[in-house]
């Protein structure tokens, strides 16, 4: 019997294994990149900020971006032409608005406080977790904008300046600050905190100024709510450091992508989606492209809120030149590709079902809804085929003790359990067994095991951006037709944390798609029992 015999196997694991694992080494946090302070008090001979509301718009600018965008919803998008707002920060011409509004652009115009005629800029250097581009527009002597250098407290009157809705007619509106430091986390974003404010924005208005009656920036509009009238700012005060890296040319907690965080209905898919890519970038240079999903970096699967949260707490503990392991999902082939950033270029990931299953499996791939399951700690998790109704997630078991966490699933687990024609799945992971045994050894004990009913066609190596181990592919286990894959592994990062192993019964092309899909998706994702 199937399960009778994964028990029997990991005794015989233990058995084998001949030295307890090194306790995990702690990570070691890149330093950070330090942040020169902004000169706010220009030259006595130099030119003046703006110091009223009614020259305000002598310093706020209109910023069209062309270009290819890929849009989650519509799809593909030629020469779009997309505008926003912004503000100028130095007579020179060095202006700030949102990453969202121009990175990835081929070409950006900019209007001059409501000049009718456009101005070319070259963008200096991004930030998209601060959602914060800084750009550089032809010409000289501009009038700008100098910061607020008081508290920030709710209550301070405030005005949101800018170009809604791509309309060229200036727009000023009025409010307060109603909270001064909201959660900064969104879809496209992730800063620490954020002004809440009633001087309403709306598209187009982003990465205008918010100012106070004196015209000094308080904050850089960057989001808004329609439906409960919410409007909100980047602090300027904290800004202003990200800004001076960026106006030296430097990206700043940034891969040089414009992308959001999307997550599929049934929570089985989540990234950040690549709407379009900064050339020169780290991503460019791995070879991410627009319509792309990162799905995982450095093995954590990314956007699981809803946020950028989990991807800018990792870039924020690496330097900018750190290789960073990824892996992406290309939306319209349903390639899953891996790589690095900073590091080696992407490529197409191994594919159980075209190396092993044949070019007909993937065609299979369309029809099958698939939904993630977890075991019932919540510490693993791994997508199945919706089919498969029958899921045992209760504890991995040894001698009525608990080793670790498991699931189980297939159309029938009986006869998986009995039989070699029913397609199954079993997924557990074991910090115990990690403490016994490396994973050769654990799959060499697998071996011995199944030797007798299936004929070994060979080991390989397995790596993905989260795990490295090896696989033994045996077929035809008691003549049933069947192909078998026992697949050991442990984590790239902290080796001697855990094992996990996956042992996968296929019998149709169909299987062959739902295994791909299982690779993809099986994670350790909580402390495991």
């Amino acid at each position: 019997m199937f399960l009778k015999r994964a028990t029997i196997l990991l005794i015989v694991a233990l058995i084998l294994a001949a030295c307890s694992g090194s306790p995990p080494s702690s990570p070691t946090a890149a330093p950070t990149v330090p942040a020169p302070t902004l000169e706010n008090t220009p030259t006595p001979q130099g030119p003046q900020p703006v110091s009223n509301i009614e020259d305000l718009k002598k310093a706020t600018i209109q910023i069209e971006a062309q270009g290819t965008f890929v849009d989650p919803e519509v799809g593909l998008m030629l020469n779009v032409a997309g505008r926003g707002s912004g503000f100028i920060i130095d007579p020179s011409g060095i202006a700030v608005t949102n990453n969202h509004v121009v990175t990835g652009a081929a070409l950006i115009k900019v209007w001059v406080g409501g000049e009718t005629e456009a101005r070319n800029a070259r963008i200096l250097g991004v930030s998209e977790c601060w959602d914060l581009a800084v750009i550089d527009i032809e010409g000289d002597g501009f009038p700008y904008l100098a910061l607020h250098e008081g508290e920030i407290n709710p209550g301070l009157e405030v005005y949101a300046a800018g170009f809604p809705l791509g309309d060229p007619e200036y727009t000023l509106t009025k409010g307060i600050v109603s909270k001064a430091k909201a959660d900064g986390k969104t879809s496209w974003a992730s800063i620490p905190a954020v002004i809440e404010h009633d001087a309403r924005i709306r598209g187009g208005n982003s990465g205008g100024p918010l100012v106070d009656n004196q015209a000094r920036v308080v904050g850089i509009n960057y989001a808004g709510n329609n439906v409960y009238d919410m409007n909100f700012a980047i602090r300027a005060q904290d800004a202003m450091k990200i800004i001076e890296t960026l106006r030296k040319g430097q990206d700043f907690e940034s891969i040089g992508v414009n992308g959001q965080a999307v997550m599929s209905e049934d929570g089985s898919l989540s990234g950040i989606w690549v709407a379009s890519v900064k050339s020169g970038s780290p991503a460019s240079k791995a070879g991410i492209q627009g319509g792309d999903i990162i799905t995982r970096m450095e093995g954590l699967v990314l956007a699981t809120d809803g946020t950028m949260g989990d991807y800018c707490d990792i870039l924020r503990t690496r330097s900018a030149d750190s290789s960073i392991a990824i892996e992406v999902l290309r939306f319209d082939t349903q390639e899953v590709l891996s790589g690095e950033l900073n590091g080696r270029p992407l490529e197409t990931k191994f594919s159980f079902a075209q190396e092993l299953g044949g070019d007909t499996a993937n065609e299979s791939t369309a029809n099958t809804d698939y939904i993630l399951v977890q075991d019932d700690s919540g510490a693993i998790q791994v997508a199945i085929p919706s089919t498969w109704s029958e899921v045992d997630g209760s504890p991995w078991v040894l001698d009525n003790e608990v080793i670790g966490a498991s699931i189980t699933a297939a159309a029938s687990l009986s006869n998986f359990a009995s039989y070699w024609d029913e397609p199954g799945i079993f997924f557990a992971a074991s910090d115990r067994v990690a403490q016994l045994a490396g994973y050769i050894q654990l799959l060499d004990a697998y071996r011995e095991s199944y030797r007798n009913e299936c004929k070994l066609q060979g080991r390989y190596d397995y790596e993905d951006s989260a795990f490295e181990g090896a696989y033994d592919y045996y077929i035809n286990c008691n003549g049933a037709g069947n192909a078998l894959i026992v697949l050991t592994a442990r984590p790239k990062q902290n080796k001697t944390a855990f094992l996990v192993t996956f042992i996968f019964n296929a019998m149709s092309d169909s299987d062959w798609a739902a295994l791909d899909q299982a690779l993809n998706t099986f994670d350790v994702v909580g402390t495991l029992p």
